[in-house]
């Protein structure tokens, strides 16, 4: 039982098609899982409502209206990556989080900011695909029993052929003989149809799941789009490989596979949704999607400013913010699907500022980003309710991993005010990660509760305050060493 884990909850309705969703209702929906920085909730709610509001302007105004992009400062660990992760994710945008440090200015060896945007539609169309596919799953599914059902006649067709066969090779070859094979055959093949039915019956409830059946997937797609995570995690070139990989499957040569009748059914079933799918019109519409809902998520911005004049690893970083420039504030990038315009995408910024300002960006970049909002440090109170209030808090986790193996957690009130305590001096006295501490400080506590799961299976383990100082009490205590442990 985790303490205080319930929390007030807001009563305001979600709409259905999420593109409705009013600011209210967004904010509301990121406190489920972020607690605090108010402003910059508010900040990106109001911009993902202006961009509904946008498109429902005639064409002729919609042409003058740019988004207000977004500048996050504060430190690491408050939200900042998560609040636009999780908003893209509630209203169904594309997404992507990039490190400006990833890059450089051209003429130099590394990414060219404009993979961002071809990252953005690599998601878009992946986002689409994964859609339309679900939304034919069933008649794909419809479709894959017939093939299914006929497959299974085919082969008990040609399995009692070829054992009728055997019994004839003895037997001298005549016309007559020939005649009497034609019409057995055919007979076989009438009954067989006749017992089509009954295979079907037996397929939709699953009672030949573990008979073997020859699949040919000869000319199939046997080769499927794998969808890249919000932060773009697949590479430009492991996008480009993936992609290949799908046209080659196209010229395969012939294969037969000996599957079960379990595993067919999974394969013929995305057979038919691949076919039931216009790629071409899915990239169409997803290039429109990322043009139009698109946001992308560019971290550590501040790690662009040279601090030492000219020379260093940051010799590039004034030239980085220049390229990003003309993509930030509208311009044409060309992808493998064509020409991709970037006028309407919303782009979010953040970065520490520790060693920098806003102000230090060059004064063309900084006019790109007229919302700033400055997300606040984690107080030990803000520590404890991210351990209380999310629905993903890592009690939960920690909770429902180890009641896998039959272990069942509780946290009591001190023992989560301690973790806090702990977490808020680690972060006061050294580098101030904000919400990451409490992962180090929890993995301490709970390490020989994992550890030890299998022994402790059906035994409820207690964690208070007095558990939690006998496992990192005296680590916090020594600086030095919860410098390199916590």
């Amino acid at each position: 039982m985790i303490a205080e884990q319930s929390m007030t909850t807001n009563v305001i309705r979600i709409p259905t098609n999420r593109a409705l969703l009013t600011p209210a209702q967004i904010v509301a929906e990121l406190d489920r899982y972020i607690v605090g920085q108010e402003q910059a909730k508010r900040a990106v709610a109001v911009a993902i409502r202006n961009r509904w509001r946008w498109q429902q302007l005639p064409e002729d105004v919609r042409r003058d209206i740019v988004p207000r992009n977004i500048l996050m400062i504060g430190p690491t660990g408050v939200g900042k990556t998560e609040i636009a992760r999780r908003v893209a994710k509630l209203v169904d945008a594309p997404f992507v989080k990039v490190e400006a440090t990833k890059f450089t200015e051209v003429g130099y060896v590394g990414r060219d900011v404009e993979s961002i945007v071809r990252e953005l539609v690599e998601v878009s169309i992946s986002m689409l695909h994964g859609e339309r596919l679900e939304a034919v799953r069933d008649e794909a599914a419809r479709a894959a029993l017939q093939r299914l059902a006929d497959l299974l006649v085919e082969q008990r067709q040609r399995r009692q052929i070829a054992e009728e066969d055997e019994d004839e090779d003895e037997r001298a070859s005549s016309d007559e003989a020939a005649t009497e094979r034609r019409k057995r055959r055919a007979a076989l093949k009438r009954r067989m149809n006749r017992q089509r039915q009954r295979l079907l019956d037996l397929l939709n409830r699953e009672v030949l799941e573990d008979e073997t059946i020859e699949l040919d997937l000869e000319g199939e797609f046997d080769v499927y789009f794998t969808p890249a995570d919000g932060n773009g995690a697949l590479s430009l070139e492991e996008l480009q490989d993936t992609f290949t990989e799908f046209l080659e499957s196209f010229h395969s040569r012939r294969r037969t596979r000996r599957v079960s009748v379990r595993e067919a059914r999974r394969i013929l079933t995305q057979q038919e949704a691949q076919r039931l799918v216009d790629f071409d019109a899915v990239v169409e519409a997803a290039i429109k999607r990322a043009e139009e809902s698109g946001i992308i998520f560019i971290d550590e911005i501040d790690k662009l400013i040279s601090r030492d004049g000219d020379y260093g690893p940051d010799v590039s970083g004034e030239g980085v913010q220049r390229d990003l420039l003309p993509i930030v504030e509208g311009s044409v990038v060309m992808t493998r699907y064509g020409p991709v315009r970037t006028d309407h995408m919303l782009f979010i910024a953040a970065g520490a500022f520790h060693n920098a300002s806003p102000s230090d960006l060059i004064p063309e970049l900084q006019g790109r980003f007229p919302i700033r909002v400055e997300l606040q440090r984690l107080s030990e109170e803000d520590l404890y309710r991210i351990l209380t209030v999310p629905e993903n808090a890592l009690t939960r986790q920690y909770a429902e991993l180890l009641r896998v193996e039959g272990v069942e957690l509780s946290f009591t009130e001190d023992g989560l005010r301690e973790i806090a305590r702990l977490a808020a001096e680690v972060n006061a006295r050294t580098e101030d990660i904000g919400a990451r501490r409490l992962s180090t400080i929890m993995e301490r506590v709970l390490e020989d509760v994992s550890f030890n799961a299998a022994e402790l299976g059906g035994q409820e383990v207690r964690i208070d305050a007095e558990y939690v100082r006998s496992r990192v009490g005296d680590i916090v205590a020594d600086e030095d060493l919860s410098k390199f442990i916590l």
